[in-house]
């Protein structure tokens, strides 16, 4: 298979501060995706029972139309753009990364339980990691910039632990 050209980096990482920027200057507030996901399990429970929907501490809060919110469509903008960009440059292909010792049902669960834990512990902590580091960060919040090295250590400390999955024993 040929290499398959990647967008510039830092040229992705200007668009995106320069979205963030003009988040901030129109709407008085930064971006981040658990809010949109939320929202949308908002209404689909709305839709199926609004009594209870409404009534309820944290879908309540959204009111009856919990779609109407910012974040809502930048989350449908960012899965459409990358559905199309994928589409337009033929990248589009369903794959399941793994090593080649870890089993492809054992790879979807860790992924899925992984998703789960870390969908409600951004709903728990009112905020999502990618609006906590991209928000905050800009921000030079001391917490967000806390958080982020956080992150780093624990993604390196977890990767050192799981690496065999992957087959790269001689990658320190």
């Amino acid at each position: 298979m040929s290499e398959q050209k990647s967008s510039n980096p830092y040229l992705a990482g200007l668009l995106l501060g320069i979205a963030l920027l003009a988040s901030y200057l129109l709407l008085g507030a930064g971006l981040g995706a658990s809010a949109a996901l939320a929202r949308m399990g908002a209404a689909c429970e709305l839709a199926l029972v609004p009594a209870r929907t409404l009534a309820s501490r944290y879908f309540g809060a959204y009111g009856a139309e919990p779609l109407h919110y910012y974040l809502v469509f930048m989350f449908v903008g960012v899965v459409s753009g990358g559905l199309i960009s994928a589409l337009l440059a033929r990248r589009w292909t369903f794959t399941l990364e793994r090593g080649q010792t870890c089993s492809r049902l054992k790879r979807a669960l860790l992924a899925l339980c992984g998703g789960v834990i870390v969908g409600y512990a951004s709903r728990m902590a009112n905020g999502c990691t990618s609006g906590q580091a991209l928000s905050g960060g800009a921000l030079l919040l001391s917490g967000s910039l806390l958080f982020l090295i956080s992150v780093f250590i624990g993604g390196y400390l977890t990767a050192w632990f799981v690496r065999r999955q992957w087959h790269d024993h001689n990658v320190l």
